[in-house]
């Protein structure tokens, strides 16, 4: 099932300003809290659905990406990572959303106060050349993450027994009300570390080198930022950050990339062009020879379908263009001068485009 607009779950248009942005999804948040809709899957979705919209269009980088390429500029599956919804991600990242408190205090605490600490995320840069853009790549890349050390084993936190906040009786002219912060000692977690081999931290962590496979879809762009969901950063108790991998797309020597079109410049001979020739040209998936007609003028496009780059959606392949250049010798002999003197004054060396002859213009508004 497609995935809706981000703008259209939100209500705002695409020049909202990030405070109607969150205006707009904190008045959604209230509405479908699960506190406010128990045992209502439908209101559950559209809690998470704005939620991840929210994500998205709340930082500044995600929604440049989302506005030039889609849902499929943040790797196809919208926010969070990539991995779906979560709901204590959501509590855990938006629960400042209302002021104080968060979601619990402002719904009164209906949720329990624990949350899940998720750990810190990796970022790392991918170079692709045009061919692996093309088609799609499998890399392997080594990275350094944090992970749990072997034989770290947790107590429950004792400054809150549990339940990972710390909450407070205040008197005010209204009666007695109960304020709920996180737990300073256990961040959240209800937990803490209770025995740890000494080469780990004090939250029982060790640097480790892995090596991971990454699936790159085809028709990824320069800029892009792909998400893997759980292959960050661990944390003591909590759920492991993410890796975000960011696209870096090595220019070709020989093609260029124009969206999923890609455009190669042919220069051919003045004999080739008036005679007509069979040339070979390079594409993305190998060499293939192509017929020039006679008569071929100099700026004449030519199209070979399919040639091109895999739309990221996986729909559609883009095109190769092909500019025919026709090469004016810069040196002759005195020979090849004398004979081009004699062509010189023939009616059919002079130039008569007439009105069948398209413009530079006119051609770009054809192929572009």
């Amino acid at each position: 099932m497609a995935k809706r607009d981000y703008y259209e779950i939100l209500g705002v248009t695409k020049s909202a300003t990030p405070e109607e942005i969150k205006k707009a999804y904190r008045k959604l948040a209230i509405q479908y809290h699960p506190d406010k809709n128990p045992d209502n899957p439908e209101a559950e979705e559209k809690f998470k659905e704005a939620a991840e919209a929210y994500e998205v269009l709340s930082n500044p980088e995600k929604r440049q990406r989302y506005d030039q390429f889609g849902h499929q500029g943040l790797g196809g599956n919208g926010g969070f990572g990539g991995g779906g919804m979560n709901m204590e991600d959501i509590f855990s990242q938006f629960g400042d959303i209302f002021g104080g408190g968060g979601f619990e205090s402002f719904f009164g605490g209906g949720r329990g106060g624990r949350r899940t600490k998720k750990g810190t995320n990796l970022r790392v840069k991918l170079k692709l050349n045009l061919k692996e853009i093309a088609n799609g790549v499998e890399k392997k890349i080594k990275v350094k993450r944090q992970v749990l050390a072997e034989g770290v084993t947790f107590k429950t936190c004792s400054t809150c027994q549990g339940s990972g906040q710390i909450k407070k009786v205040v008197n005010t002219m209204l009666g007695q009300m109960v304020s709920a912060s996180t737990c300073h000692v256990c961040g959240g977690n209800g937990q803490i570390v209770d025995r740890k081999p000494a080469e780990a931290d004090s939250n029982g962590l060790i640097i480790r080198e892995e090596v991971i496979s990454i699936n790159i879809p085809a028709g990824v762009a320069d800029g892009m930022q792909l998400s893997m969901s759980g292959k960050g950063n661990e944390t003591a108790g909590g759920i492991p950050g993410d890796l975000l991998i960011l696209i870096e797309e090595v220019d070709d020597d020989v093609l260029q990339r124009n969206g999923n079109d890609v455009i190669f410049e042919l220069y051919i001979s003045f004999m080739d062009a008036a005679l007509g020739s069979q040339v070979e040209v390079p594409t993305i998936d190998g060499k293939v020879k192509i017929k020039i007609d006679p008569g071929t003028q100099s700026g004449k496009m030519l199209r070979l379908k399919g040639k091109g780059i895999r739309d990221i959606n996986g729909y559609s392949r883009g095109d190769q263009l092909i500019q025919v250049n026709v090469w004016t010798p810069k040196q002759l002999s005195r020979e090849e001068r004398q004979i081009l003197e004699g062509l010189k004054n023939s009616e059919n060396f002079k130039p008569d485009p007439g009105k069948s002859e398209k413009s530079f213009f006119d051609k770009m508004k054809e192929f572009f």
